[in-house]
């Protein structure tokens, strides 16, 4: 066991970073972390009050673009954990260059920097998003990646920078793949707080096409215990996909919502399907289930403790919602 560890977070202050930043001084305490964030639309510090006075964690204001300041801070490290990316499907539609820009040339930076510190293990971050849509079967780790967004062909181009500087540096790297994360803390754009927050608020709950399309969830405090497993038990250069293996149509999810809210399906709003939009998400995870990975919390327990947060923390979310 290692009993210390330095590690810099990037995008900490997000939705994934700022749980596994709650999650790791929990369950580490005498590890030390450096958040480094630019606190765009979706970085809120609000997330990370409860540790902020921790002496072992510190906030860093920055953009990961920003090659030297990644590499001043990144020396004071030994790992790792990197999360800040842009991640939105619908705004990498109208806005491709930012997505390039902190997803792929964001990741440069960090491997440049984490090569010159050498770094004894860099985690990268990344989505089931980057295989594409399959109708049938599951994509493992190997299989080629088919990105139909602006913003899974910038993770995929990242995933493949990423590995390129194992192959040819050596730089410790593992990367990680998750299905659609769900929870507390979720920037209320995407479609589980969003649908949670529009009910709470009277709204609709506004659903793609006739919603027939299929996501794996998993609860976001799965994917920090996963991320932390391949964190401390990974092998380098290698890729772990980690799926809740809770697989549901949009319709479905949409159904399931509403009923734990108490709210009729009159409340669903039929709207027009977003371009490119991918069918079917669906991903092998035995490799991590070797390392002794497997979900802790069922989709509908965690699904009920989600929608507790949003009606206990509405100042939280009408504020950011105030904002868009």
């Amino acid at each position: 066991m290692i009993l210390k560890m330095r590690i810099l977070v990037t995008g900490g202050a997000g939705f994934i970073g700022s749980n596994f930043i709650l999650y790791t001084l929990a369950r580490y305490p005498r590890y030390k972390i450096i958040n480094l964030d630019q606190l765009t639309y979706a970085g809120n510090l609000e997330n990370l009050k409860t540790i902020s006075r921790n002496k072992n964690y510190q906030f860093v204001k920055g953009d990961i673009c920003d090659r030297g300041l990644a590499y001043r801070h990144m020396s004071r490290c030994d790992c790792v954990v990197h999360f800040a990316a842009e991640t939105h499907v619908d705004r990498s539609i109208k806005q491709a260059g930012r997505f390039v820009t902190t997803n792929v040339y964001g990741t440069f930076a960090l491997l440049e920097a984490a090569l010159k510190n050498k770094i004894k293990r860099f985690v990268h971050v990344s989505t089931d998003e980057v295989y594409g849509s399959r109708q049938k079967g599951f994509f493992k780790e190997s299989d080629p990646l088919n990105p139909s967004s602006p913003y899974s062909a910038s993770k995929a181009s990242s995933d493949l920078l990423a590995r390129s500087y194992f192959v040819t540096h050596g730089l410790p790297v593992l990367i990680t793949r998750s299905s659609n994360n769900f929870g507390p803390r979720q920037y209320p754009e995407k479609v589980i707080p969003l649908f949670i927050t529009n009910l709470l608020e009277g709204k609709k709950a506004p659903l793609y096409a006739k919603g027939q399309n299929i996501r794996d969830w998993i609860f976001v405090e799965d994917n920090c215990r996963a991320i932390d497993l391949v964190l401390h038990q990974g092998k380098s250069g290698e890729i772990y996909n980690i799926a809740g293996e809770n697989y549901r149509t949009n319709i479905d999810l949409t159904k399931t919502i509403l009923a734990n809210m108490g709210q009729p399906r009159s409340m669903i709003e039929y709207v027009a399907d977003r371009p490119g939009h991918d069918f079917r998400y669906a991903i092998d995870c035995s490799k991590i289930r070797k390392l002794g990975f497997k979900p802790q919390v069922a989709f509908e327990r965690a699904l009920l403790l989600t929608i507790q947060w949003y009606v206990q923390n509405k100042t939280w979310w009408k504020k950011l919602k105030r904002k868009s």
